[in-house]
C-alpha cells in the first residue's frame, strides 16, 4: 500500500542521471501488469537522450516537463497481438500505472501524459519515435528526481464505496 498511496504526479524535476538498471526495472514493472488473456500487448521506448526528451515538448502541448526530465518511457501497444481487441487501452493503462507506482517506489517522480485516443498525439509520437504502423503510442511518462518535496493527497472518499449493491 505504501508504494500506491505515496504515488503522485511530479512535473518539476532536478538534474540527475537515472541508471539503466532502474529504467529497465520500470519497464519490468510495466510488463508485470495484468492483460486480457495474458496477451502482454505492450512495448516500451525508454528515452534518455536530452535532444529527444526536449523534442517531446514540441510535439505535445502538455509535455513541457519533458524539458527537465532525466528520462521518459513511451508506453506503446500492439493491438494486433491481442485476442480481445477491445481491451487494448485497459492493458496499456495497467502497464502505465505499474510504471508510475514503480517510479515512486524508486524515489523518482513522474507524470502520465495522455496520448491515446487523440489521433494527433498518436501520429506525432508515432512519427517522432519512428514507430511501426502497427504499434500505437498510448502514454508518455517523463521521469526524474522531484524538484520539490511533496506529500500526496489522501484521496479516500468513503462515499464512493458501495457494498453488494449501489
Amino acid at each position: 500500500m505504501e508504494a500506491i498511496l505515496s504515488r503522485h504526479s511530479v512535473r518539476n524535476f532536478k538534474p540527475g542521471e537515472i541508471s539503466k538498471e532502474i529504467l529497465e526495472n520500470l519497464a519490468h514493472a510495466g510488463m508485470s501488469a495484468p492483460s486480457a488473456m495474458h496477451s502482454a500487448p505492450w512495448h516500451f521506448v525508454i528515452v534518455t537522450e536530452r535532444e529527444k526528451l526536449d523534442g517531446v515538448a514540441k510535439i505535445h502541448p502538455y509535455a513541457n516537463m519533458s524539458l527537465q526530465a532525466s528520462a521518459g518511457i513511451l508506453v506503446c501497444g500492439e493491438p494486433g497481438k491481442e485476442m480481445l481487441k477491445e481491451f487494448f487501452d485497459q492493458n496499456c493503462a495497467a502497464a502505465a500505472e505499474n510504471i508510475l507506482i514503480a517510479v515512486s517506489d524508486s524515489g523518482l517522480g513522474a507524470v502520465w501524459v495522455g496520448l491515446y485516443p487523440n489521433k494527433s498525439h498518436i501520429d506525432n509520437f508515432r512519427n517522432y519515435f519512428q514507430l511501426p504502423v502497427h504499434i500505437v503510442p498510448f502514454a508518455w511518462i517523463p521521469i526524474g528526481y522531484p524538484q520539490f518535496p511533496s506529500k500526496p493527497d489522501n484521496r479516500l472518499d468513503s462515499s464512493k464505496i458501495h457494498y453488494n449493491v449501489w
